[in-house]
């Protein structure tokens, strides 16, 4: 593997910035200018689309593959996970090596300090496989752990929760890789780290995306003092857009992992995430984990949540992820109305513009999933869901009876939840930036979708060994109960995995009539990070697809809209057909939402999505205009 010429394609963001108009393509880091789609060579880089000032790359053309696609946010680690897939690996070895190149890159957004749910697809066996890596609280973390310092001493940790050593929970990625690549790698544990390791002692230049992230989060960066010698100058100010970075001790960090992946949750890795917890630079409150948290901490395979829709099997991830089961439902409830009757109107590369019914139709049936998601779903080893299984939740006859609760004269404004049993209390999702998501389709036919997270942007502000932790913990209810004082079903417990959004996404055709199998083949990967929005960005990319006939591009492109279990109604602002002028008064979308009742919010969405379909003609795969991503894969 060419590692410097994976290197060379940094210059790529200096490159992007200036376009007008033309797509651009580069084959072996060499630019030509080319105003027509094309196919991918092996492994190349094509970047299309003309960026705008909202940082919407617009007119993005979908990269057509043959045998192999991978997708992820950043190019370096699309290109370096491609030629893992090049030189015969399997999707598992590909992730791992996307993975710890991201973390290197973006680790605003994802690293080996924190966790993600992945979703995985044998082709030999036919199974679809569920991985938690979820975080973990440790074993002292009592339900008022995010709530106040001690029971002796009630205000709030310092100088928030989240930038406390109290938000960081167990790591659980690295796990997450080593027990996927021993059930289903192929390349050589050691050789899938070499390129992060080469990018983080030669250096890489801050891209656009990191340099912003870098500076809102400089002053909580400050208090720790890893993470400012590394993302802040000596004065203290914010390093700048293509200052080149290394990262000798993340390079070291991962030749050790490569060694011992073990290592990491027991000895001198495990004993520095320890002491970073327990650090009070800057008045900060420690949190308690300890090596023995570290070191019991396991990945735990699930049942994958699966369901019809349209005549294909969506999977999705179970609880403790909460993605899956309100996708299933809001899929569910729409298969109820003609959705197929609301495309978008003028349909080009960005999606079209959305009809203001398709848009209400979806919004409330989010608004359905998300009630129940919030009262709900919890992690079920310790809060059982209602039925004892996600069945009950995305039933037929349940779903049938909710979709009956949709106008389509009106918005429902806030919707309640269904009711079952005894009543818990519920909290609000919690906002954040801090994930990233990896799609991939390998020449064997498996497939992964992995949706990877520190959290909120640059997780704690803790870096350790030159990665940064977590603050996943803030994903607990910091109140233990309800206004009625009913258990928050999300509350802090030791042990337990915090409720998550992360929706990584595989979806099957149904078995043909008399295939024996009881799947049918794999049709697309696609996930994305966002937050408590990830379900929307998911289930408008798969009703594009689906009832809309866009392609994976177009899917991704489209406005960003949708709505979680409030009165507000999200409306990209950044996407280039919304006219977000005198607060969206002359676009035609918002106007028509306005009238049923909705209120619209315009700010920008932080969605990262991709998708890849595969067909009787190779693969086709999407990256999200909102983010640095591209696809790339093996000549079409």
């Amino acid at each position: 593997m060419n590692y410097r010429r994976v290197m060379r394609i940094s210059s790529l963001f200096k490159v992007m910035a200036p376009l007008t108009g033309v797509a651009v393509v580069f084959v072996g880091c060499a630019a030509e200018q080319s105003t027509e789609p094309r196919s991918a060579g092996p492994c190349e880089v094509v970047v299309n689309g003309t960026p705008t000032d909202t940082g919407y790359r617009k007119d993005m053309t979908a990269v057509r593959t043959s045998d192999y696609s991978v997708a992820t946010a950043n190019p370096l680690a699309t290109q370096a996970a491609c030629e893992v897939l090049r030189d015969g690996g399997t999707a598992a070895d590909a992730l791992v090596t996307a993975q710890v190149v991201l973390g290197l890159l973006e680790p605003q957004s994802s690293g080996i300090g924190g966790g993600g749910f992945l979703l995985y697809y044998d082709a030999a066996a036919g199974s679809v496989q569920a991985y938690d890596g979820r975080e973990v609280a440790p074993a002292a973390a009592t339900e008022n752990y995010l709530r106040w310092i001690s029971d002796t001493d009630r205000t709030a940790p310092k100088p928030d929760a989240r930038a406390s050593g109290r938000s960081i929970g167990v790591p659980g990625i690295v796990r997450l890789m080593q027990d996927v690549h021993a059930e289903h790698g192929k390349t050589g544990w050691r050789d899938l780290f070499d390129p992060a390791v080469a990018l983080a002692d030669d250096g890489f230049d801050i891209s656009p995306r990191l340099a912003a992230a870098i500076a809102n989060g400089a002053p909580q960066l400050k208090l720790d003092p890893q993470a400012a010698d590394y993302f802040l100058d000596p004065d203290g100010s914010p390093k700048a857009e293509g200052t080149r970075l290394t990262n000798p001790a993340y390079a070291k960090t991962l030749g050790v992992i490569a060694s011992d992946p073990q290592s990491f949750y027991a000895g001198d890795i495990a004993d520095d995430i320890v002491a970073a917890v327990a650090d009070t630079s800057g008045g900060r409150t420690p949190g308690q984990m300890t090596t023995e948290d570290l070191a019991g901490y396991t990945v735990k395979k699930r049942e994958a949540l699966c369901a019809p829709y349209r005549g294909k099997e969506i999977c999705g991830m179970p609880p403790p992820s909460s993605g899956g089961i309100a996708v299933a439902a809001t899929l569910g409830i729409l298969e109820h109305f003609p959705m197929a009757d609301h495309k978008p109107a003028d349909i080009d590369l960005n999606g079209g513009r959305p009809s203001v019914m398709g848009v209400h139709l979806i919004s409330e049936a989010e608004r359905l999933a998300y009630a129940d998601r919030d009262k709900y779903v919890a992690d079920t080893d310790f809060v059982p869901l209602p039925g004892g299984s996600p069945k009950t939740l995305i039933s037929n006859a349940y779903l049938a009876g909710r979709a009956a609760l949709i106008s389509d004269q009106r918005s429902m404004g806030t919707a309640k939840p269904g009711e079952f049993g005894p009543p818990t209390g519920s909290a609000p999702p919690t906002p954040e930036h801090g994930t990233s998501q990896v799609s991939i389709i390998d020449a064997h036919g498996n497939a992964a979708s992995l949706t990877t997270t520190v959290e909120s942007a640059f997780g704690s502000f803790h870096m350790v060994d030159g990665f940064i932790l977590n603050n996943q913990l803030t994903d607990f209810s910091a109140e233990p109960a309800g206004p009625d004082d009913a258990p928050v079903a999300n509350r802090v417990q030791p042990g337990k995995r915090p409720r998550s959004t992360m929706a990584p996404t595989l979806v099957f055709d149904t078995p043909s009539a008399g295939q024996p199998a009881a799947r049918g083949p794999l049709y697309a990967v696609l996930g994305s990070p966002g937050g408590s929005s990830i379900i929307q960005f998911v289930v408008k990319t798969v009703v594009g697809m689906l009832d809309w006939g866009l392609g994976p591009q177009q899917a991704v492109s489209m406005v960003d809209f949708g709505a979680a279990n409030t009165e507000k109604t999200n409306v990209g602002g950044e996407h280039p057909v919304i006219d977000t002028s005198d607060n969206g008064d002359h676009d035609p979308l918002v106007v028509g939402l306005r009238k049923l009742g909705h209120q619209v919010d315009l700010a920008d969405q932080s969605s990262g999505l991709s998708a890849i379909i595969r067909s009787e003609t190779g693969l086709t795969g999407g990256a999200d205009p909102r983010r640095e991503g591209l696809v790339m894969g093996d000549t079409g």
